[in-house]
């Protein structure tokens, strides 16, 4: 069954790129029909999980016959568990003959033949009714032309190739513009090497992780020392570098700067600029490196002022998000779920416990936003193919603060938070799981997740998010909902929020694009997602999702990339002084669909 992509040989496309640039440069009457080349060029090298399961929901919301959208979905999930299968029958196969399972592997075999006998089914009767699913299903490459008829007025998108450099052949990055009735390619000279240094120093103002960690190697690219750990102590905020920052703008955009003047845009990353939020980049000199006060950050000439930013998976998912993507057909406006019942350090978190506990959206007093330094995970080094250690879940700090997110979203939509929250007892994958498969979960427009994000690796193999732990773990419930198990969800959301950490990216600098646990939600049935970039702080989390939710409600029309960027101005301008800077502010990114009226 050949229904996986393996990717194509980047180093090839980055050659073919990087000579035409050169041959484009001595012939200027080519460059135009060479730049659109380049551009379809560069997105065959884009290829992404998260644009397969974007495309994969476009295409089953494609069909409006409900009959022909679950034979889709049903093949989707055939395809995906005869991968599963694949895997596991190659490594029993590499087993010695002692560790073999060959009643096991009999049935592992027998599954496989019926999922290629069940497929070879649908596939007949999708060539008969839907004969256009194949290439719906896969994404390829998009012309200029077709681009520009999806786009907004006001709308530009914009497409980067990262390229690592080989002597005598420089690393460079190309970066093509595409707006409703214009064209730009452009060559940067911040390649590969160069982006890897400048978003990792970036993020060193950014991430406290950053600097726990060591992994970016902070001090050598600042310069400066700094105690993460005594930061909830007095210590100063982090060095974010503006001149940096600034430096970093004018590679990317400066000579395109005309063309994106006034617009939302549609950004496609690629290699490091997947691991930041295009929203701190600053636009015009800052009077100085680093901002001496508070009010200092105020002042600064944020790329957030100018432009609402929505990041896309490839090129194609603009197509599969607005041709085939139909709009929710969902009745409810939201549904949350939140404050896992965990119990954190015995010495520290008995009080978090305990308010987590007693938190009602009802009660008089409760409402208020508990105070809460950023949300640690304690981490391990797990085993593939297990269970969650609920032990291990139970001890992770407890989220009382997200209960107050989701009362004040209850607030805002003027909803009854005992029907559309799920918090404490009822944040439970077995909860989530029993809403999807009766069908409430598909109900609704917007789903959110406030919890504690999880990178691959830390607690699981696979990225995920913790919820309230069982007594004992299942393979229905072990208080993990990882990727694998959000993917078969159910849903028909046009927003999913994840008021968590780290759920945008890999985690590492240099990683892909989008994590597997938004690649899990895109083929769940979600349009866009809200998700996070490093560790955030509860409070100012609680204000960003909030007001961006109130904007939207207020006037859809502006789009969810638009309500989040007034989200984040009206916390830098009117929230406390503290919240102006970066790393409070600018977490969150949303991807898929952002735009105006859409």
């Amino acid at each position: 069954m050949a229904n996986s992509d393996s990717g194509h040989p980047k180093p090839q496309f980055w050659a073919l790129v990087k000579a035409v640039n050169q041959i484009a440069g001595q012939d200027p009457t080519a460059a135009v029909s060479l730049s659109r080349e380049t551009f379809q060029t560069a997105q065959w090298a884009q290829h992404s999980e998260a644009a397969q399961s974007l495309a994969q929901m476009a295409a089953r919301s494609a069909t409006t016959d409900p009959g022909l959208a679950t034979l889709v979905r049903e093949r989707q999930d055939l395809v995906a568990e005869w991968q599963t299968r694949d895997v596991k029958r190659n490594i029993a196969v590499a087993q010695t003959p002692d560790k073999r399972d060959r009643t096991a592997e009999a049935a592992n075999t027998d599954r496989m033949a019926a999922i290629d006998l069940r497929v070879g089914e649908i596939d007949k009767r999708l060539a008969a009714d839907f004969p256009n699913f194949a290439s719906l299903a896969s994404p390829t490459p998009l012309p200029t032309e077709d681009v520009q008829t999806r786009l907004g007025a006001d709308e530009a998108l914009v497409l980067f190739l990262d390229t690592p450099g080989t002597k005598p052949i420089p690393e460079e990055t190309f970066i093509w513009v595409v707006t409703p009735t214009d064209m730009r390619w452009v060559r940067s000279e911040f390649g590969t090497a160069a982006l890897t240094r400048e978003v990792a120093a970036l993020r060193c103002g950014l991430d406290f992780e950053a600097w726990i960690s060591g992994g970016l190697g902070c001090p050598n690219l600042l310069k400066v020392g700094y105690s993460a750990i005594g930061q909830a102590f007095g210590a100063p905020l982090l060095p974010f570098d503006l001149t940096r920052a600034h430096a970093l703008y004018r590679a990317l955009f400066g000579q395109v700067e005309d063309l994106i003047k006034d617009k939302q845009l549609l950004v496609v990353p690629s290699g490091p600029l997947a691991q930041l939020p295009f929203d701190v980049l600053v636009t015009e000199p800052p009077k100085a490196a680093r901002a001496t006060s508070l009010a200092d950050y105020r002042d600064v000439a944020w790329f957030v002022r100018k432009h609402a930013v929505t990041v896309l998976p490839a090129v194609s998912s603009l197509r599969a998000l607005r041709d085939f993507a139909k709009a929710s057909r969902a009745s409810e406006p939201f549904v949350g779920f939140g404050n896992p019942l965990l119990d954190g350090d015995p010495k520290s978190g008995g009080a978090r416990a305990k308010l987590a506990r007693e938190f009602d959206c009802g009660k008089t007093g409760t409402r208020k936003t508990p105070t809460s330094d950023r949300r640690d995970l304690q981490a391990t080094s797990p085993e593939s193919g297990t269970l969650a250690d609920v032990a291990l879940i139970r001890h992770q700090n407890p989220l009382p603060e997200t209960a107050a997110l989701l009362c004040q979203v209850a607030e805002t939509l003027a909803i009854d938070p005992a029907i559309h929250m799920h918090l404490g007892t009822e944040a439970t994958e077995t909860r989530v799981k029993q809403l999807s498969a009766d069908g409430t979960l598909a109900k609704y427009r917007i789903v959110a997740f406030a919890t504690h994000g999880v990178l691959a690796g830390q607690i699981s193999p696979e990225p995920g998010l913790i919820l309230t732990p069982p007594d004992n773990a299942t393979n229905i419930d072990d208080g993990f909902l990882s990727a694998s198990e959000i993917a078969p969800l159910r849903l028909d959301a046009d927003w999913v929020i994840l008021a968590a950490c780290n759920t945008a990216a890999g985690g590492v600098v240099g990683g892909k694009a989008l994590s597997g646990l938004a690649r899990a939600f895109f083929y769940a049935g979600a349009r866009s997602l809200l998700v996070s970039h490093w560790a955030v702080y509860a409070p100012p989390t609680v204000r960003l999702t909030t007001k961006a939710i109130a904007e939207f409600k207020a006037d859809p029309r502006i789009g969810r990339a638009e309500a989040m960027r007034r989200s984040m101005l009206a916390l830098i301008t009117s929230g406390n002084d503290i919240d102006a800077h970066p790393t409070f502010w600018a977490p969150f990114v949303v991807v898929g669909e952002g735009g105006a009226g859409q």
